[in-house]
């Protein structure tokens, strides 16, 4: 009868495993800190050149025009060369990356394997799993053209973008609860 019930409480103990990753959550043990922008001083152009890269990005439609220039004034410009590793797999990541010039090739490990997955090209960005979900990164990126990045830090990212889009999102429920 013994073995019965250990053999049942592993089981429930396996089916009560948490299988999957959640997004950060702030709460009672993981306090949200107060937040004071960052400002990295730039020249009007390159002001222009990252509104135009956001723009086009879906994680930042939900922002309103102070927001985008909070973000824009917290994105860091990186220059890359060739071979050099931008992210690495397994490691914590911080930045979210945006590309305004170069190329960069994605890998990732499978089978034990590093295996090619994408090359990045201008106008898309990432990086971005691994400040949603405070997750080590999924997979490694190498810059395979010369170029450029703008980078943008964990909490930019967690106090303006994923803020207004709970905001919105709270927003648009509080309108359609009275319909």
């Amino acid at each position: 009868m013994r073995r019965y019930e250990e053999k049942k409480k592993k089981k429930m103990e396996k089916k009560n495993s948490r299988q999957g990753i959640s997004a950060e959550v702030f709460g009672q043990f993981n306090k949200k800190a107060d937040y004071v922008a960052k400002v990295i001083p730039k020249d009007p152009t390159i002001k222009e050149e990252i509104q135009r890269l956001i723009e086009k990005s879906i994680l930042f439609q939900s922002l309103n025009r102070d927001d985008i220039s909070i973000v824009i004034d917290a994105m860091e410009e990186v220059s890359t060369i060739e071979g050099q590793a931008i992210i690495t797999e397994g490691e914590r990541g911080d930045t979210l990356y945006i590309i305004d010039g170069g190329e960069y090739d994605c890998f990732k490990i499978i089978g034990g394997k590093q295996t090619y997955l994408k090359t990045y090209k201008v106008g898309e960005f990432f990086g971005e799993l691994a400040l949603m979900y405070n997750a080590p990164r999924a997979a490694s990126i190498k810059c395979k053209i010369p170029g450029k990045l703008f980078g943008l830090d964990r909490a930019t990212f967690n106090h303006i973008v994923q803020e207004s889009a709970t905001k919105k999102r709270k927003y648009y429920s509080e309108i359609l609860s009275k319909v």
